[in-house]
């Protein structure tokens, strides 16, 4: 099972860092070259932005169920889901989601393979 710190030092998959209000802090080189995105395209911005529509109230609903219960149900599992890329287009792909308790608050980070 990956770590949080094997996650971010993972140069050649995408990978995404969110903090526990689903903002997104970091993203590599290989996400941006993946999927189309800029630092300044995300960086700040809640992750919604890469969930499509049609999944982003389970996204909530899940996340915030996370942040309440600290009962993981999907970390560390590799799950195939789509991201909309910045052109728009959708493409489903693994995420790999971890998590890892700081100072007192939750941040996450995920590769998201093609």
């Amino acid at each position: 099972m990956k770590t949080f710190s094997d996650v971010l030092t993972d140069a050649a998959s995408p990978v995404i860092v969110l903090d526990d209000q689903g903002i997104v802090t970091s993203i590599n080189d290989a996400f941006k070259n993946e999927y189309g995105w800029r630092d300044e395209d995300l960086l700040g911005r809640s992750v919604s932005i890469i969930i499509p529509p049609a999944l982003r109230q389970a996204h909530h609903v899940g996340f915030s169920r996370f942040l309440s219960t600290e009962t993981p149900t999907l970390l560390s599992k590799p799950i195939q889901l789509p991201i909309v890329c910045q052109n728009g287009q959708e493409r489903t792909v693994e995420h790999c989601i971890v998590a890892e308790k700081l100072d007192g608050k939750w941040r996450f980070a995920a590769t998201i393979r093609p």
